[in-house]
Formats: C-alpha cells, structure tokens, sequence
C-alpha cells in the first residue's frame, strides 16, 4: 500500500514538496482524521505507555490519558491561524511561519534544528515498538547483527515507501493500521479481563506490585495511585506534553496537508475519541501484571516494553496475537514515515534552501528532502542503538523538553510579534541548554545510564516536575526581560512579511492559492500573496 499511495491523489508527479512532504495540501477531514489518529497515536500508545503503566504506574504512565485531552482544545485555538497563514504564503514548515514572522533565519533555523533533533528520539520510540515485536515473535538472535537484523530490514521497507511516496504512503496505510488497532484493543478490553479474573483482581495485583520497595532505591516501585510527593510531576508532565504536542513538526506536516481551515478544527472535535482509546490501552499495562508476563528479553536483561507483546502472546490465541503484533508494527511505521518527511522537510526548507542553495528548485527541494527523510532515520535508529529502552517512554520525553523551546516563537507569534527576535533566539538557546543538561544528569537507577527520566527537582526547591515546563518557563522569562531590554534601547527588530488578516483566510479567500498555482509559480519556496 505505502508504494502504491505514489498513484492515489496525485495532481503529478512527487517532484515538488508539496505533493510529496504535504500530500497535495488536499486532504479533507475523514483522512485527516485517520492521518492524525496514525501520526499522534503511535508505538507510543501501543507500547510505551502500558509498558510505563507496568514498570512504574500512573505517574509515569497514565498522564498520556489527560494530556491528549488538554492538547485539542490548544490545536482549536491555533493551528487554524498555523493553517491560514501557511497556505497564503505557501509556508511548509512552522520554521518557515517563524522566518517569515520575524524576519530572522537565525530564528528560523533554531526552530528547525530543534524540530528534527526532537523528532529523532520520537522515531526510535516507534522502532522500539516494533523491535518489542519482533523479539517476542522469536526473530532475532544473540550476536548484534542477528538481533537488530529483523527491525534493519522493517526500516529498510519504511524508508524505501516513504522515499517513493510522501505523506501520502502513510495516509493511506493509516487506515489499515487504525481500524486493527481498534479491533485489538476492543477485544482486549473485553477478552483479558474475563482471562484474567475480572477488574478488581486486575488492580489488585497491579497496587501490589507497585508498592513493593525498588531493591535499587529502597522505595516503591510505582505508583498506583499518585500521592501529594507526585502530583505536581503529574500534572506538568499532562500539560507539557500537551503543549509540546502540536509543535512536533509531524503535527504541523498533518495539518498542513489538509484543505481548509475548518478540517483542522472539525478534526480537533472528533480526535479526542482516540484518547479514550488511550485510557483503554494503558490499563493493558495492569493486565501485563496480573498476568505474570516475563519481559526478559533474548539478552537475558529486563525490557518493560516486551510486556504488551508478551501479554497478546501469552494470552490471545496464536492467530489474533498474530493481528495484534501485526497492529503495533503498522501502528509504528506510519507515524515513523511522517516523522521522517517532516524533518525532512525542515531540512530542505530551513537549512538546505536557506543557507546553502537559495535558488533550488521545487524539483531539487523535493529531491534533498527525500534523501534527507533517510538521514534522519539513520539518526533515529542512532538513538535506538544507543540510548536506554527498559523504559522508551523517555524518548518521547526527551524530544518534548526540546520541541517546548519553540512555543513562544510559534504560538505567541500567530497572535503578537511583541517578543523581540533576538530575545526569542537567547530564551530558545537558554532553555535547550538547560533542559538538555538536566535530562542527561538523570540517571536510572536500575541501569545506571544517563538519560533516565524526564523528571527534575525544580531549581532551588526539592519539588520534581517535568523538565520540559521547567525549561519552558525559563525560557519565557529570557524572552520578556530581553525583549524589554531590546525595545528598549532600540535593537533592529526584523521585517514582519505577514499580514493581520493572513491569520483568518480560508480557501478561496484572495491570496490563498490552491496547489496548482504555486506550482505554477515556481514552488512555495516562491511563492506571494
């Protein structure tokens, strides 16, 4: 399916960007809705959160549950103005919006930057996924080579797909992976408990477990149920990733795709049914416990994220555990494909086009952009290899400490354009360092690698938050005090090419072109209103 999409919908051929990295900017809101279901909820909800659930409980794990529902009344508010200024401008990246907004391709460029940095670990998040499935189907083997050969070869297939088609491989396959992964999780809710005892025995052993003293810290292994010392991890963990989560460049490539406006807020009214999905899916990480599972994995080692995999093995029959694993795999390759051509398409646009051949054509943008969807891949099984999976939650923490640093030039931006650009520019640089810094002195106690965890004491307080808001605010405070300081005494500010009734333009509006005309006009990369 992903190389058939090269033929569905296609005005021509996938030789400019906006056919290949945004579909043709033509979808309406029934693909949509499957596209953003299959780009937001990934390898993430199949496999790390109900593997979060299991290891170490709700803080860690069922925050994902309020903070999807935070996220869409945000996404309502602004990704329309997000939506109406790109395609009057013929805006790709929301790197693209910041250069244009403040007329600065420092700025511009930081926001790429961080787009794809973030991005990675996201990707791996979903190679995790899949790797989790493939050990437990057997495939592997002991030596290195043997044991990554299988999710090589998965990655081989995703990249190869998403090089011949764009977004639209995705789109496509996105129908397939939602309506499996609905069937599985309907029976699952339905099936296992009745397997397994019934709910209260389900929480039962799952409250034991997470109480019993971590031999490694001498304190409880989980939580249950939050107490006070949690609460504030809870909830900055729920809004920081609510924040952070249409800020990923895969979100804005989504929206972007779609035809009008009023599709993205149409599909931020109909998205939160995946959220009860959600809630549905981390309760498998409390079955995984009651029922016993053995997440060792082929190295001999611990691997929370085997417990879903396991669970389904264990328990479904062989044939529906077949379409279950089958579930989590295309869960995983059809958000690591829009992963891939949104970094790519920061790439191309904010730093290949910007910086090094200005007058590229839409032809050679389209091209880069491709070869660029495979380098980031690369990076993200780097992060794979590399970094510590007993709980790949972590990934996606990671990359949201990093993409949180671009609110204030993305979001403040499609309102005011008080902040100054070089104040945005220092409160970005502030906060990365500090965030990064922060989330590498974290150390797991079990495994002892840095990386650990997206939690910190707040400076100067014993209070632990998530380091993503902590960043966040400091970044916002940067920003005013320099901001003030600059207009000040009078530092050049950049030149502004928006518009105030950009902002609210719809298609048909005068000024918003429909694909055609910016082809014919040369490409976005050229493209006026």
């Amino acid at each position: 399916m992903g190389f058939m999409a090269s033929r569905w919908r296609s005005a021509g051929h996938l030789d400019n960007l906006d056919e290949w990295g945004l579909g043709g900017r033509g979808f309406g809101t029934f693909i949509t809705w499957f596209l953003l279901g299959g780009d937001l909820y990934t390898a993430y909800t199949f496999i790390a959160v109900p593997a979060a659930m299991y290891a170490t409980g709700a803080i860690s794990g069922f925050f994902a549950v309020p903070y999807t529902i935070v996220a869409y009344p945000i996404v309502f508010v602004f990704m329309a103005r997000l939506w109406s200024v790109s395609h009057r401008h013929g805006y790709v990246t929301p790197a693209d919006f910041v250069g244009g907004r403040y007329g600065s391709k420092a700025l511009s460029l930081a926001v790429a930057v961080t787009g794809i940095l973030a991005t990675m670990p996201y990707i791996a998040l979903q190679l995790v996924g899949m790797q989790a499935v493939f050990e437990t189907m057997g495939l592997g083997g002991e030596n290195l080579l043997a044991k990554d050969l299988p999710l090589l070869i998965a990655f081989a297939v995703l990249a190869a797909y998403t090089y011949s088609s764009g977004l639209r491989a995705p789109a496509m396959i996105a129908f397939v992976k939602d309506i499996l992964i609905y069937v599985v999780i309907l029976v699952a809710i339905f099936y296992l408990p009745h397997v397994l005892g019934g709910w209260d025995s389900i929480f039962g052993a799952a409250q034991e477990k997470l109480n019993k003293p971590n031999p490694a810290t001498g304190k409880p292994t989980g939580a249950f149920i939050p107490g006070d010392a949690g609460y504030v991890s809870y909830w900055t963990l729920a809004l920081g990733s609510a924040m952070a989560l249409f800020m990923y460049p895969h979100s804005v490539t989504a929206v972007l795709s779609t035809k009008t406006r009023n599709v993205v807020r149409r599909n931020a009214t109909l998205l939160p049914a995946y959220s009860l999905l959600l809630g549905l899916l981390a309760l498998l990480g409390f079955m995984a416990i009651k029922a016993n599972v053995n997440v060792k994995g082929l190295d001999g080692l611990a691997n929370p994220q085997l417990a879903i995999p396991r669970l389904f093995d264990q328990e479904f029959p062989s044939w529906f555990a077949g379409i279950a694993f089958a579930a989590i795999a295309v869960g995983a390759l059809v958000p690591a494909a829009i992963m891939s051509i949104a970094a790519a398409n920061l790439f191309t646009r904010n730093i290949y086009r910007d910086f090094i051949k200005p007058s590229a054509t839409p032809a050679q943008e389209a091209k880069v952009s491709k070869l660029a969807s495979l380098l980031v891949k690369v990076g993200a099984l780097v992060f794979v290899l590399g970094m510590d999976k007993t709980v790949a939650l972590n990934l996606q923490l990671l990359g949201g400490i990093w993409i949180l640093q671009t609110f204030p030039a993305i979001v403040v931006g499609l309102y005011t354009r008080w902040f100054h650009r070089y104040a945005l520019l220092a409160g970005w640089a502030v906060a990365m360092l500090y965030g990064t810094i922060t989330a590498y002195n974290v150390v797991n106690p079990a495994t002892k690698k840095h990386f650990g965890g997206s939690i910190a004491n707040i400076p100067f307080t014993n209070t632990p938050a998530y380091i993503a808001l902590t960043a966040f605010v400091l970044n916002l405070v940067v920003v005013i005090a320099l901001t003030v300081l600059f207009r000040a005494i009078k530092v050049p500010d950049g030149k502004d090419s928006t518009h105030p009734t950009d902002f609210t333009a719809d298609r048909g509006d005068p000024g918003v072109k429909d694909l055609p005309e910016i082809i014919d006009e040369g490409g976005a990369a050229t493209a006026k209103s």
